[in-house]
């Protein structure tokens, strides 16, 4: 387990969020989701990007004593750039009225999948460099909007993303994933190095706790999913900060193809950034009882087509965790540019119940959508010939280690 970046590691932000209390009279483009939200709450799907409501960043930077002039130079060349790119809203830069060093820079995006193309490209971890030598600290939040007051309701561009149409219900977890690859043939050196490490302690202050930590292993990409109830950018810190977690690290950097040096904050950031695999969906079925087997399942995205596989396998999740049948208990998906990853947790055997089912595959009529989107899946939807068996075996990843606190 390891840190992420920390310090410029998100674009720019926009609009700000709504200081002043909700009107007492619904807006007429609200009406129709005017219905208490207590009566409205969704308790399956307690994480997704793909609503389609609009998506709300905010960014708190600390800047260092006389780098002042450098974050504004800085700011506006990403300003008049991210003003380009695609379902960008608009922006706002603030300023604290109490202490001039602390800014705040809120952003808003058509939908959350725009925003988390950019956020995980190479151009946006090149723009955000310069920043990292004038800001002592960020913290970046990143939020669906669910009700909003004065905006006009007639002519509104509704093009540009909706309301979250019902709030969350959340087990107060949250997951993250971290995925690097290694040089081909040093896949046992690795996940031996992997598997035999002491656990740090999992109770990271009063309101943070390391849960769970699945390592899988997929040809030469390593995937580490964690669990996390409280801060995640406190857990990982705090696990990043204990001396045997330091000498696996240490251990594996050989191995690596992407070369780092944790000595060096600035190659540490960039890894960092590059390693993460943020979770898109979870959803979890009604029946939660009896014991369950966690596996990880990966799918090769084609180019450019990673966000929307996502997309396909997570309606697949939301309507099957509805039916009883499923041996799916809970599924959670990450994604990141062709990288995606399928986390389940099983009742049995993987291979027990319906591969389809177990593969996040579609009904029929939309197979063939699905594997257009797999890099090598061609036969995934064959009902002959074990063309579904085959497919599960493929992207099954190997379980290097699956550890998980007292009590979690």
């Amino acid at each position: 387990m390891s840190t992420t970046s920390t310090p410029a590691s998100e674009p720019l932000a926009s609009e700000p969020m709504a200081a002043e209390p909700m009107a007492a009279e619904p807006m007429a483009s609200e009406r129709v989701a005017s219905e208490p939200l207590t009566r409205q709450l969704s308790h399956q799907v307690s994480q997704s990007v793909f609503d389609g409501s609009r998506l709300r960043v905010v960014l708190l930077v600390e800047v260092y004593d006389g780098a002042q002039q450098q974050f504004l130079e800085t700011y506006e060349n990403l300003r008049s750039h991210v003003e380009s790119v695609p379902g960008h809203i608009g922006e706002q830069l603030c300023q604290s009225i109490e202490n001039p060093s602390q800014w705040l820079i809120t952003s808003e995006w058509e939908s959350a999948p725009p925003f988390l193309n950019w956020v995980s490209s190479e151009e946006h971890v090149r723009m955000v460099k310069p920043l990292h030598s004038c800001v002592r600290d960020t913290r970046s939040l990143r939020f669906h909007v669910v009700r909003e007051t004065g905006r006009p309701a007639t002519g509104a561009d509704h093009t540009r993303g909706g309301l979250q149409a019902e709030p969350r219900v959340g087990d107060g977890v949250i997951r993250h994933a971290l995925t690097f690859t290694v040089k081909p043939g040093s896949e046992e050196a690795v996940g031996k190095i992997l598997a035999d490490y002491a656990s740090p302690e999992p109770r990271v202050d009063d309101t943070t706790r390391l849960c769970r930590t699945s390592l899988f292993l997929h040809g030469n990409r390593v995937v580490r999913a964690i669990e996390v109830r409280g801060d995640l950018l406190a857990a990982l810190r705090h696990v990043a900060e204990q001396p045997e977690v330091r000498a696996v690290e240490e251990a594996i950097n050989p191995y690596l193809e992407q070369d780092r040096d944790l000595g060096d904050p600035e190659s540490a950031r960039v890894f960092y950034t590059r390693a993460a695999l943020p979770a898109v969906h979870h959803v979890t079925a009604g029946e939660q009882r009896g014991e369950a087997q966690r596996h990880a399942l990966s799918y090769p995205a084609r180019p450019g087509r990673g966000m929307r596989l996502a997309q396909l396998l997570a309606e697949h999740d939301e309507a099957a965790a509805r039916d009883p049948r499923s041996s799916v208990r809970c599924s959670t998906i990450f994604q990141r540019d062709d990288v995606v990853v399928r986390l389940v947790d099983v009742r049995g055997d993987l291979h027990e119940g319906d591969p389809a089912v177990t593969l996040g595959l579609p009904d029929a009529e939309r197979v063939s959508e699905l594997t257009s989107l797999l890099d090598g899946f061609t036969d995934a939807g064959s009902p002959t010939g074990g063309g579904l068996v085959r497919a599960l075996e493929g992207a099954r990843m190997e379980l290097v280690t699956d550890r998980r606190a007292p009590d979690a």
